[in-house]
């Protein structure tokens, strides 16, 4: 670890920090990013920064110049008067004499100051992406989109589909590009797609250079129901069979970098497969997804003709959002059919007649509505920062960083000799400046994305946790109905597989795709059932069957379920900018070795916490600890509101009487909380609620300044506590009735627990200060507990199995994971930009832990206090009667970690 920045420039030198350039990299860093004090940002293949200097110039344009785009304007006349050069007989055919025609007409000849000036301003942002690209435009045009995804939507729906086309796509495609097979696109009129493996063979001949190719086929896809029988074949090529093959210029996931060479190879179809398979013949396109690849090294279409390049403007210079563009060579352009038109898209239309004149412009034809001519007149200035460096600079300065990192990545073992880090696509020869990885412990067991997201942002490092192998979103119920899907495509499969015909639910259906599978014929029923994304899958090696079972075991896209059935479900990706350095790789290196890196034989670096207890109530086996009692009392009536300590409280059923028994829930149902929305789904749990009047609510809405409807839990006895769906939420008490808790009925802080924490605050704070400083020590009211306790060792809760607190029963459910509420000031109610308590209780209170069913990997866990379910059963297992049982703040607390004959039976 300790290479030294004077070690790098020996390696890297050359290439790191634009030496060439007017400002260093250092330069670049202090004056325009100023805001990456304390962060470290690496997550530029999602998102690069825009700079400073770059926003003042696009703040100073919009407030010292007037902008105003060309306008539509339309006109009612009848057939008669039009222009017979422009409109023929065969247009009006059908027309009534008393018709009139719609035309629209753009303001070209304005003569107003800013509308030609806006249009200028337009057309110069059209040269500047084509230069940036290298495309003549002569042979390309630019077409101004919402972004990259809504440029390949557009080409999905105008390509010209048929049933004798193909869509073939390399795995390591973006969902977006995924999407062109799908709805409406090119299955459903009946073409043929399917997924590839792409190697690159590079031979010498005649002391030249050849680049050659081996393509691998996934499983072929067809829908045996398509629109195909309505629908003929769109464009002016109509006799010709027209075929597309996509492929990403740099793999978002691994950083894989593909060469160019395959538009050339794909285009003159005169290599492997194409010229020995006589069913891809006809035209074939090449579509590049542009996306992740332009921020660095955009492709060349001066060397490399591709028909249709995607690229989103964020992605290189950060700013504007919401724009990109699809760079479409002229003659691909041809054969594009538009189906929608409004204003700006067509010359003419009748409302009662079906009559439209399309225009010839092609900018004109794709770009439905009024441009975003602001967004595109900023992009002028992101350019101007890119060019004064150079896409050639900033792609060596990029790549030193991610070899450099990569390489020390690598280096990185625990005392063992373990390897910790597992870089996806590592041996690839050309990778970018992205790296895709999963972390291991000295055991070798993985460590979740989740753990390494949550110590990260603890650390102040921005990164991406990649968890796109299962792209299926909603709920169980749209997953039962996709399972329905099914059962249309398994009359053509083999007689065993008509099984399938008869599941009714996810788990059935998978038993018979274990059959499917063992048949070869998984991706005639999976492909419709799994949206992979390619890459993750295949560097993760998630098998269908893999996905199908994590799918049935609760997993869907963004959950908190990293790990399944031993597997990451999901990788972690860092990725580096124009405006990266290399104290950025730094401090990531000093954060993984810090954090992951076990560095004695030992497994004492993680505390061993139970999370898991099943009840007791044998009194035979409590252990009286003198001097344990309970402090105080505190119930919370309003999920996420403020609670109110009392000396003595009645128990019911559901902990605390009235605890938590009511709540805020936003206008989509989403759980209103301290964090203002929670992560998880208010409908992911069944209750029967009582509702209020629109006097109450509005009067919490005005309160909170938020809309919000306040609700009240009048009975749980149907919530489903065992599932483990909505973001991954797992309920640990699966048996007691719940009000509107997360985990379990009650939670239990020890005062000696937080003394301890906040001597370790004070230390911490001493040793980065190097001097005494004056610190506010945290309040056990801070975690919201509902019971502390006095008297006893620090973290000594941890070891119980259960407890009687005076003559009440409870039952452990182990330790409560911790997240940011925690830095939230319970007294002033205000979010503190303090990483602590919750950095410091990650150092030496981060654990393992493994769900009872032993499917489910819960992310690496925070934990401080420990959950409780009141039993509310006595020992013959019979409900307590009588009068109400009460707790009171004295009362002596008995523990018990002793595991009884109950707890084994």
């Amino acid at each position: 670890m300790e290479r030294g920045k004077e070690a790098f420039s020996e390696l890297f030198g050359k290439d790191y920090g634009y030496p060439d350039a007017v400002n260093s990299i250092d330069d670049i860093r202090a004056s325009e990013f100023k805001r990456l004090e304390g962060l470290t940002y690496l997550d530029h293949a999602g998102a690069t920064l825009y700079s400073e200097a770059q926003m003042e110039a696009v703040v100073k344009d919009l407030t010292t110049n007037l902008f105003r785009i060309s306008y539509v304007f339309c006109s009612i006349v009848p057939p008669f008067l039009l222009d017979t050069r422009r409109f023929t007989n065969e247009h009006f055919n059908g027309l009534s004499e008393d018709s009139y025609i719609v035309l629209f007409e753009l303001d070209l000849d304005s003569q107003s100051d800013s509308s030609m000036a806006t249009t200028g301003i337009i057309s110069a942002a059209r040269q500047k992406v084509l230069d940036y690209f290298n495309a003549s435009p002569e042979n390309y045009k630019c077409i101004f989109t919402s972004g990259a995804t809504a440029a390949l939507k557009l080409i999905g729906e105008c390509f010209p589909w048929s049933s004798e086309s193909f869509y073939m796509y390399t795995m390591e495609n973006h969902n977006s590009v995924l999407g062109i097979r799908e709805t409406r696109y090119a299955l459903d009129h009946g073409a043929t797609a399917v997924a590839v493996d792409v190697e690159n063979i590079t031979n010498l001949q005649n002391g030249t250079h050849n680049s050659g190719f081996v393509f691998s086929e996934h499983t072929v896809q067809r829908r045996p129901e398509s629109l195909s029988l309505k629908h003929g074949q769109n464009g002016e090529l109509s006799g010709s069979t027209c075929n597309l093959f996509a492929f990403p210029s740099e793999c978002n996931f691994s950083g894989q970098k593909f060469s160019l060479d395959l538009v050339n190879y794909v285009k003159e179809g005169t290599g492997e497969p194409f010229k020995s398979s006589p069913d891809l013949c006809g035209r074939w396109m090449v579509l590049i997804d542009a996306a992740k690849g332009s921020a660095t090294e955009p492709p060349d279409l001066a060397r490399f003709h591709a028909d249709f390049v995607v690229c989103s403007f964020y992605k290189i210079f950060g700013y504007p959002t919401g724009l990109g563009a699809l760079i479409i060579h002229s003659e691909a352009a041809r054969i594009l059919t538009k189906t929608y038109f409004s204003g700006g898209t067509v010359s003419a239309s009748i409302a009662d007649v079906d009559f439209i004149k399309r225009r010839e412009n092609i900018e004109q034809v794709l770009e439905d509505g009024t441009l975003s001519f602001l967004a595109i007149a900023s992009i002028h200035h992101g350019f101007m920062i890119i060019n004064r460096l150079t896409s050639t600079a900033i792609f060596r300065h990029t790549t030193s960083l991610a070899a450099y990192t990569r390489d020390a990545m690598m280096g990185l073992k625990h005392a063992n000799g373990v390897g910790v880090c597992n870089i996806y696509g590592k041996y690839l020869s050309d990778k970018g400046p992205t790296i895709a990885f999963n972390l291991r412990r000295a055991d070798g067991s993985w460590v979740g994305y989740r753990e390494v997201e949550k110590l990260a942002s603890l650390s102040g490092i921005q990164l991406r946790t990649t968890i796109e192998a299962v792209a299926i979103t909603g709920s169980r119920t749209k997953v039962s109905a996709d399972t329905r899907k099914l059962h249309g495509y398994v009359q053509s499969l083999p007689i065993s597989c008509h099984l399938a015909e008869s599941s009714r639910n996810l788990g059935e259906a998978t038993s018979c795709i274990t059959i499917i599978i063992t048949e070869a014929l998984q991706g005639v029923l999976l492909s419709q059932v799994v949206l992979l994304a390619g890459a993750c899958a295949k560097y993760l090696d998630l098998s269908h069957f893999d996905l199908i079972a994590n799918l049935e075991a609760g997993h869907v896209c963004w959950d908190d379920n990293d790990i399944l059935h031993g597997k990451p479900t999901g990788a972690v990706r860092i990725s580096f900018g124009y405006m990266s350095t290399y104290e950025d790789a730094e401090i990531f290196l000093r954060f993984l070795d810090k954090a992951f890196v076990s560095k004695s034989d030992s497994s004492a670096d993680i505390v061993a916490l139970r999370m898991e207890s099943d009840p007791l109530s044998d009194l035979g086996s409590k252990q009286l600890v003198h001097g344990i009692q309970l402090k105080s009392i505190t119930v919370y009536p309003v999920k996420s509101c403020a609670g109110f300590t009392v000396h003595k409280w009645p128990l019911s059923n559901i902990g605390l009487k009235y605890d938590r028994e009511w709540l805020l829930k936003g206008p989509t149902g989403e759980i209103i909380t301290q964090k203002k929305v929670s992560s998880y789904d208010f409908f992911d749990y069944l209750y029967k609620v009582q509702a209020y009047n629109n006097e109450v609510n509005r009067w919490f809405a005005e309160a909170i300044a938020w809309p919000c409807t306040f609700v009240r839990c009048s009975s749980s006895e149907y919530r489903s506590c065992n599932n483990t769906r909505g973001r991954g939420k797992t309920c640990r008490d699966t048996w007691g009735k719940l009000n509107f808790v997360n985990e379990a009925q009650l939670l239990l802080v020890s005062e000696e627990s937080v003394c301890d924490l906040n001597s370790r605050l004070n230390s911490n704070i001493l040793v980065q200060n190097a001097q005494s400083a004056q610190t506010v020590p945290i309040n056990a009211m801070r975690f919201r507990p509902n019971l502390v306790i006095s008297g006893a060792e620090p973290y000594a809760e941890d070891t119980w199995r259960s407890l009687y607190i005076g003559k009440s029963h409870f039952s452990s459910l182990g330790g409560c994971s911790r997240c940011q509420m925690i830095n939230i000031d319970q007294q002033s109610g205000q979010l503190l930009r303090s990483k602590e308590p919750l950095a410091t209780l990650a150092s030496y209170r981060r654990v393992q832990v493994s769900h009872a069913n032993m499917l489910l990997h819960m992310p690496g866990r925070i934990l401080f206090g420990i959950l409780l379910r009141y039993e509310a059963k006595d020992c013959d297992g019979e409900q307590n009667s009588g009068a109400e049982t009460w707790l009171q703040s004295g009362q002596e607390v008995y523990a018990s970690n002793e595991q009884t004959m109950e707890d084994t039976s």
